[in-house]
């Protein structure tokens, strides 16, 4: 058996992030499979309605590409800058021809890996946070290695933020990526 390094841990953060967000929001959520991987689908959201301010539809559900680093965020004004390595990911997520909409969510980890997690009797904390951006209808990426992205910094990752993606996705709204 390999030893589990820093790649591993983040990885499984992003994930348990996901489902403590997506449980207090009352959403279900499933992590995918080697063939979801394979697609860039780590995660799977649903969630029911009626929604606040959603529309007719009362079933939806969302895929989810995680990610994490324990790179400090780079701000650009009101925006996150984050390079995603490898095109093909990014291709997979900008696309807009889905049934199901594709979100990205980065997990911004402390540069300490000590810091991650924290456990008492009282609370379980993951240090820092998580945002999510859409990349549907991103532009084409000009080189072939990776490709910065920007996220809005008012796109944290929280289950009002779920509830806000469900309520526009109800209405069978899109949400495009904005560049800065």
């Amino acid at each position: 058996m390999r030893p589990v390094g820093d790649n591993d841990i983040e990885s499984e953060l992003s994930y348990a992030y996901l489902h403590a967000v997506a449980s207090k929001a009352k959403m279900s959520c499933s992590f995918g499979n080697r063939h979801d991987d394979n697609n860039g689908v780590d995660a799977k959201l649903s969630a029911i309605g009626p929604f606040d301010g959603g529309g007719y539809l009362n079933d939806i559900s969302m895929n989810i590409q995680l990610k994490a680093t324990k790179s400090t965020p780079t701000f650009v004004g009101d925006y996150i800058s984050y390079l995603i390595q490898g095109i093909k990911r990014y291709d997979e997520l900008r696309l807009t021809n889905l049934f199901t909409p594709r979100f990205l969510v980065v997990l911004f980890l402390d540069e300490v890996s000590d810091n991650w997690l924290q456990i008492t009797a009282d609370q379980l904390i993951i240090k820092k946070c998580a945002y999510w951006v859409s990349l549907r209808g991103a532009p084409d990426s000009t080189n072939g290695t990776g490709q910065t992205i920007y996220i809005p910094k008012e796109n944290l990752l929280t289950p009002s933020a779920l509830h806000t993606i469900a309520s526009t996705l109800s209405r069978k709204e899109k949400i495009d990526y904005r560049l800065p």
